[in-house]
């Protein structure tokens, strides 16, 4: 193993639902693999391909294989959720990938993909995801809103289109646990703050398919489910989904406040981006303060991250439609 001698033991949630460390980014508590144990084998998200290691010795702590798998869903085609399912598939002979309808073209051909990400994440891009295997046409399957995947006798999963994030995202209903698996459509839940006893959470836009209105109408029609708990990509469950929604609702305005304060500016892409950035460091940083977050904590470092990724998407967006209204 590269990122690290030790592996972190598969984490249990109940109803046949086990979560996976995969160390995404080379970070623990960064993104989460699901194993849902049934009738057929099943596993939600895969991260990078560095993370693949990480999925094997987690299904080998469960006494489970990877030759078992028989889906394998992405919630969305960003490569820290599906880049590693290409390198997966080689170990997974009977296992089909199921993607977004908007999602397929780009398992087949990830040089958009690609592209995209080296944007964001530069000279560190081979470090986090290479490499980014092609998904065979005749492995995928696409799901559209409203269609359900048979997992096991009495469990039946339901895929409903949860754009926002991502136009090529959609969120998983599991009945059994009256959970739902989000990806990144209602934000982020920053685990290592529990250990502060804090649930905090906060809305990711990042590039280049952020839309705020459709993430609010998507965290409305997940809220009327009724849900008991969330799966989030990034990282773990919460069974606290109130919470969720109320700090997606707090937190989304104020990052699209930071964007529209440097929308009408002459400032570059990334000047803009850093100054959204440091309004939003700032106000995060003084909510921890104000909690008794002590500034060492490691959530720091994942949240520069994250704020950063997040202020390329907001000011993205800003320029986008910018770009439509001078047409």
């Amino acid at each position: 193993m590269e990122r690290g001698d030790t592996m972190p033991s598969a984490q249990y949630l109940g109803h046949g639902i086990s979560l996976l460390d995969v160390r995404d980014l080379g970070r623990e508590k960064r993104t989460g693999t699901y194993v849902i144990q049934e009738e057929k084998l099943t596993i939600i998200e895969t991260s990078g391909s560095p993370s693949i290691p990480y999925i094997l010795q987690g299904l080998e702590q469960l006494g489970l294989k990877a030759a078992d798998i028989q889906y394998i869903i992405v919630t969305h085609i960003h490569l820290d959720h599906a880049g590693g399912a290409g390198l997966l598939l080689e170990k997974c002979p009977k296992a089909k990938v199921i993607v977004h309808p908007k999602g397929k073209r780009h398992l087949i051909d990830p040089s958009r993909l690609i592209q995209g990400a080296k944007a964001v994440y530069g000279e560190k891009f081979e470090e986090f995801f290479e490499p980014v295997v092609p998904v065979p046409e005749d492995r995928l399957i696409v799901k559209r809103d409203g269609e359900t995947l048979e997992i096991g006798h009495d469990r039946i999963l339901t895929f409903l289109d949860t754009p926002g994030h991502a136009y090529h995202h959609f969120s998983i209903y599991d009945p059994k646990s009256n959970g739902i698996f989000t990806g990144d459509t209602v934000g982020i839940i920053y685990t290592p703050l529990l250990e502060n006893g804090l649930d905090f959470y906060l809305p990711t836009t990042s590039p280049n398919h952020f839309n705020p209105e459709a993430m609010l109408q998507s965290a409305d029609r997940i809220e009327k489910l009724g849900i008991s708990r969330i799966y989030f990509g990034h990282f773990g469950m919460s069974e606290d989904p109130s919470a969720a929604f109320r700090q997606l609702r707090f937190w989304l305005p104020i990052f699209v406040e930071a964007g529209q304060q440097v929308a009408d500016s002459s400032l570059s892409f990334e000047k803009k981006t850093e100054a959204v950035y440091q309004t939003l460091k700032k106000k995060v940083t003084r909510y921890l303060d104000e909690r008794k977050v002590p500034r060492t904590s490691n959530v720091y470092e994942i949240l520069d991250l994250d704020l950063t990724i997040c202020s390329m998407g907001i000011v993205d967006y800003f320029q986008k439609r910018m770009a439509k209204s001078e047409k």
